[in-house]
Formats: structure tokens, C-alpha cells, sequence
């Protein structure tokens, strides 16, 4: 999907490139031959992928928190990049519950101050914000999310990530109407995979029962999440970035999820972590429910995918199954003291040649 020449020599900055999708992006540029450079805070958790994937020796990496717009415009003076893809956010939605005056001061206020940053910086040709599929009003349907359906998030995570929405479209009405820099959001899905260890989400709150050899808890194995692997949207938003970068019409809304017959419970997911692990450990593990009495979670999310697929030829390569599979892979060659750049970069070459297969 995308041309493998294209990000050779190419000067790209990623905001949040310490994070979990951060770092799979750094590994998944150097591949290409980008010449990369982060911006963000330190690793967001102990254990973290940036590290164990060793990305900071490859990349011009930049401690900075997004909040701050003078440290920003000197980073962006200094690069000058042509591709930036801004990822830096407060992803957790427990935490904008705790913690909502930050959660919208990083998520909106950051968002603007990249926006200007790119505004300020003529080298810039193509803009990524990387936002959320819960952006939209969640209505509790079955059918997934249009890219046309009204933003507005219910908790401060999901609506400061529409806010990020809106004010990356005034940015674009009122500053880039001319298409010098060509500008798109991107909405994934929920993203699981090898490398993950945040704190409140499923994925790598299983892992930690498991190698804690404890009972894991699930507080609503019913909700309906369109959960992905990792590659999937990473690869999306460097097609989005490079696709409009050779023409800005391809500039828009873009959701990034799996086709319906690879959304799935909360539940079964769990449930087929578990029996991947089982498969390749020989070891089992069981999960329960119980509810914490925490704040509103959405039951049911899908996004409707077909425009990304026609307008850009997008698709998802792996589906369900192997999805899980590579999840349960990561962490137990993780587990059992593999190599994470060699885990990590095997998994992304792996990525690439079915990408030619499903062509």
C-alpha cells in the first residue's frame, strides 16, 4: 500500500514517538529510510517498547512536552521537516476522568500548538493528526461510524479529541486553503499488539495477570470495540501522509478499522488471548468478570472503513486471528528474553509481505 521508495531520504517528525504506536512508527520509518525525528515526554510506563526497541539510537529523538510552543517552533526550525505526524496526546480515558484540565490542555491546546508550528514552517507539505474513533457521538448503534457523523465524544478524552478534530479543520480552513500543506485526521480503532504496556487497557492488563500467574479481571467483556493490530493503522497513517503529500486532494477524515467480521467483545477477545497463550506456552489462564464501579465506558463502537479503502486502497491485512496471534507472539518471545528490535522488526517485514500477498 505504500510505495517503498516514497519516505527514503524523507525528513518526517512524529510528536509522541515515545508512545506505544510512537514507536512502532519510528521502527516501521527506519525500515523505509526516513530520516526521522521524535518530540515527546519520557516512555510513558516501565517496562516500554521505545526502550526495549532500542528506537532512540536510530532517530534525532526530542524530549519535550507539546504544551510548551517555544520549545516546539525551535525543533520544527531546526528540522524543518517535510512529513509530520502528530501523535502526543493523554490516551487513557480512566485518566481524563482523573485528570481532565490536563487531558484537554495536552489533547486541544498541544494540538494547536503543532497546528501553528506547521503553519509557521514552509518545509511542512503534509500533516497527520492521529486522533481517535471515539471522536464521534456515540449513539450505541450496531453499524460503524462515517466519516460524516457529528463529533462529540462523551468523556474528556473523547470530546478533547474532537476538539483536536475541529481545530485541526479550522487550521485548515483558515491557514492552508491554499494547499501548500495538505492536512488529514485519522480515527483507528481500538489498537492492540506486542510492546504495549500502559496502564488500563485490556491488552497489557492481561499480560500482567499472566506473567503474574493471577485470575484476569475484565470490567465489561460485552462492549464492542473494533480492536486492531498495530501495524494496521501505523501503515494507514503513512499512506494518508504520503498519498497526500503527492496530491493534497487526497487530504480529508479518515477512519482506520477492521472489517465487521474482525470486531469482537471485549470477552472473546480476552478469551482468545488466553487460548493463544495456552498454544504457545503450554500454560492456561482464565479471566473473570468484575466491575469497579468506574466512570461511563461506551458498550458498543465500530467505524465504517470503505472510504480509506477506496479513496487510498487501504485494507486490513490481519485479521482476527493472526491478529491475536501476534499480540500473544510479541509478548512471549518478550517474555522469554528475545531480542524486542528483532521481535519488532521481523513482525513489520512479516506485515509488509502480506500486504503483497492480499494485494
Amino acid at each position: 500500500m505504500i510505495n517503498e521508495n516514497f519516505y527514503h531520504g524523507k525528513k518526517v517528525l512524529i510528536t509522541g514517538h515515545t508512545g506505544f504506536k510512537g514507536s512502532w512508527m519510528c521502527r516501521m520509518l527506519l525500515q523505509l529510510g526516513a530520516d526521522v525525528t521524535g518530540f515527546a515526554l519520557q516512555p510513558p510506563s516501565a517496562p516500554n517498547l521505545f526502550t526495549l526497541a532500542r528506537v532512540e539510537e536510530s532517530i534525532h529523538s526530542v524530549e519535550g512536552d507539546i504544551r510548551d510552543l517555544a520549545r516546539l517552533r525551535s525543533v520544527f526550525e531546526q528540522v524543518r521537516p517535510e512529513i509530520v505526524i502528530h501523535m502526543a496526546a493523554q490516551p487513557i480515558v480512566r485518566e481524563s476522568y482523573r485528570n481532565p484540565v490536563y487531558t484537554y490542555d495536552v489533547n486541544v491546546m498541544g494540538t494547536v500548538n503543532v497546528l501553528e508550528c506547521v503553519r509557521m514552517t514552509p518545509s511542512v507539505q503534509s500533516f497527520v493528526n492521529v486522533t481517535t474513533d471515539k471522536v464521534y457521538k456515540n449513539r450505541e448503534w450496531s453499524w460503524g461510524y462515517r466519516e460524516n457523523e457529528e463529533l462529540n465524544g462523551f468523556d474528556p478524552y473523547s470530546n478533547s479529541k474532537s476538539c483536536s478534530e475541529l481545530v485541526t479543520e479550522s487550521y485548515r480552513n483558515s491557514f492552508f486553503a491554499d494547499g501548500r500543506t495538505a492536512i488529514s485526521t485519522a480515527r483507528a480503532g481500538n489498537v492492540i499488539g506486542g510492546g504495549d504496556f500502559a496502564i488500563d487497557r485490556i491488552v497489557p492488563d492481561c499480560f500482567r495477570a499472566i506473567e503474574e500467574k493471577r485470575e484476569i479481571v475484565v470490567r465489561n467483556p460485552c462492549s464492542v470495540r473494533p480492536y486492531q493490530y498495530v501495524l494496521e493503522p501505523v501503515t494507514a497513517y503513512l499512506l494518508i501522509a504520503a498519498k497526500q503529500y503527492e496530491d493534497g486532494r487526497y487530504a480529508g477524515s479518515y477512519n482506520i478499522g477492521p472489517d465487521e467480521d474482525s470486531c469482537l467483545t471485549t470477552g472473546e477477545l480476552v478469551t482468545e488471548l488466553c487460548k493463544g497463550w495456552e498454544r504457545i506456552s503450554g500454560e492456561k489462564s482464565c479471566w473473570k468478570h468484575q466491575g469497579d464501579g468506574g466512570p461511563h465506558e461506551a458498550s458498543f463502537l465500530k467505524l465504517e472503513n470503505s472510504k480509506i479503502k477506496s479513496a487510498l486502497g487501504w485494507k486490513p491485512v490481519w485479521k482476527r486471528e493472526k491478529m491475536i496471534a501476534k499480540t500473544v507472539e510479541w509478548m512471549w518471545k518478550y517474555l522469554n528474553d528475545e531480542d524486542a528490535v528483532k521481535i519488532t522488526e521481523d513482525q513489520i517485514k512479516e506485515y509488509f509481505t502480506d500486504i503483497l500477498i492480499h494485494r
